[in-house]
């Protein structure tokens, strides 16, 4: 059975080290042999990486970072009020408890990215699931690890002696995640939940997957595809005990349930279980998410959209103008391949965003410049325009080109500002108190290596 690896980054100098430190260093030293890790791992007591202009203490214990999916502030909290969730209430008591914005646009990509580089997409490039190619000119899915223009925290990890693993429930996201990883057992590997049966050690750095987890490949439309993220993470720090560990889910559940509904209490019960399994090692845990979520219906329950590819066709002549939607990826039962968040290929953006912007539906339009500098966004991957639906709208091309027939609920979506939101959390307490600071998603890993005790 393949067993475990890390990934690499910049490292910078020694720091004075503690007691304590030498005892967490111990400690690791016996439970790498415990856990079958290879013995490669340097000496890192007092040192940290610089990563992307942000420094980051090397962990004293493992320390594991989950992004779920699509967890608007909320679910959590319902969950625990219905008595499902006693990890989470006792880590919401006596642990950190934030609310930091996410990356706007609020969509899996771009804001997975930003936490595993600890950047906004500026920097790394990932400007939505979803985009047009400027150097060829063809819509593609921003799945490749040549789209990300920085590296992710964990080749530094990799590179100062930790071991990384990464688990993520779709499969489109893992090239991003493990660029630059050096795969293979004892020092990192990257996988999915909708493609366990084909990692291999040559491609994942672990083979046999579905043995070691114990669960068969879940449907990817199925609560069970994140519940292997979790199952996979503990089975993991059981054996091998990565310092570094990075779990992403899916938005599924929240998709189509609302928080405190009987199947999302489910869902988060099922994910307290197995995050109280990794605290009981000894780990260090961040939970955030990638995005809120929230209704996107009217009256009738059916989606309340603003066609924008129709209305610039009524505009400007058909297919004189091209709307992207960023949200696009294979798994429409989700969504529709409608979201909050559009861009608009286009002449004269200050006039059609003047005259979005003054109808119903629409919080913002922006020109590229300005919501480069508004977003944090690689300009160059931007359309022309920037449109934002409010709360309760979504954004979509034409009425006969979305396919809505996997809708069996009423619609939940995100991608707007009205899913910027999104928990902070963690089973230690800061050191100093986090008033007057602006938390984002992606100082996940800064809170769990350098602001908690």
């Amino acid at each position: 059975m393949g067993h475990i690896g890390v990934i690499a980054h910049d490292s910078s100098a020694l720091q004075g080290t503690s007691l304590r430190d030498a005892q967490g260093e111990a400690m690791n030293s016996q439970q790498r042999q415990e856990g079958n890790m290879a013995p490669d791992s340097i000496n890192t007591i007092g040192r940290q990486i610089e990563v992307n202009g942000r420094s980051y203490r090397l962990p004293r214990q493992p320390t594991v970072v989950v992004c779920i999916d699509g967890s608007e502030p909320g679910y959590i909290e319902a969950a625990i009020d219905a008595g499902r969730a006693p990890w989470f209430a006792k880590v919401l008591k006596s642990g950190t408890n934030l609310v930091a914005d996410c990356v706007v646009p609020s969509f899996t990509n771009p804001n997975n990215l930003s936490i595993v580089t600890g950047r906004p997409p500026a920097v790394h490039g990932i400007s939505g699931n979803y985009f047009l190619d400027p150097e060829t000119g063809r819509e593609v899915m921003m799945n490749d690890p040549k789209f990300l223009r920085v590296e992710t925290l964990f080749p530094a990890f990799q590179r100062a002696g930790c071991r990384v693993a990464v688990v993520t429930a779709k499969d489109k996201l893992r090239g991003l995640l493990g660029k630059g990883l050096e795969l293979a057992p004892g020092k990192a590997c990257s996988f999915s939940s909708e493609k366990s049966n084909k990692a291999s050690l040559a491609e994942n750095g672990i083979e046999d997957v579905n043995a070691l987890v114990g669960l068969p490949v879940p449907d990817v439309y199925s609560a069970g595809l994140s519940e292997f993220v979790f199952a996979a993470g503990v089975r993991l720090m059981e054996r091998d005990r990565p310092e570094i560990m990075y779990l992403s889910t899916t938005d599924y559940i929240q998709h189509k349930h609302a928080p405190g509904t009987p199947v999302a209490n489910d869902f988060y019960a099922m994910m307290d279980g197995y995050v109280a399994k990794l605290d009981a090692m000894g780990c260090t845990i961040v939970l955030t998410a990638d995005h809120g979520m929230n209704a996107k219906f009217g009256a009738d329950s059916q989606p309340d959209v603003i066609y924008l590819q129709d209305l610039f066709d009524e505009w400007v002549g058909k297919d004189k103008a091209r709307v992207i939607l960023p949200i696009t990826d294979p798994y429409v039962v989700h969504h529709g391949a409608l979201g909050s968040y559009a861009v608009v290929y286009c002449d004269e953006p200050e006039r059609w965003a003047a005259k979005l912007e003054a109808m119903p539906g629409i919080e913002a339009a922006l020109t590229k410049e300005e919501a480069a500098k508004r977003f944090e966004l690689p300009a160059d991957r931007l359309g022309d325009l920037v449109v934002v639906s409010t709360r309760h709208k979504v954004l979509g091309t034409s009425a006969a080109r979305h396919d809505l027939s996997g809708l069996t609920e009423p619609l939940r979506s995100h991608g707007g500002l009205s899913e910027q939101h999104v928990p902070l959390i963690c089973n230690r307490t800061l050191d100093a108190p986090a008033t007057g600071r602006q938390w984002r998603n992606f100082d996940a890993f800064d809170l769990a290596l350098n602001l908690v005790a």
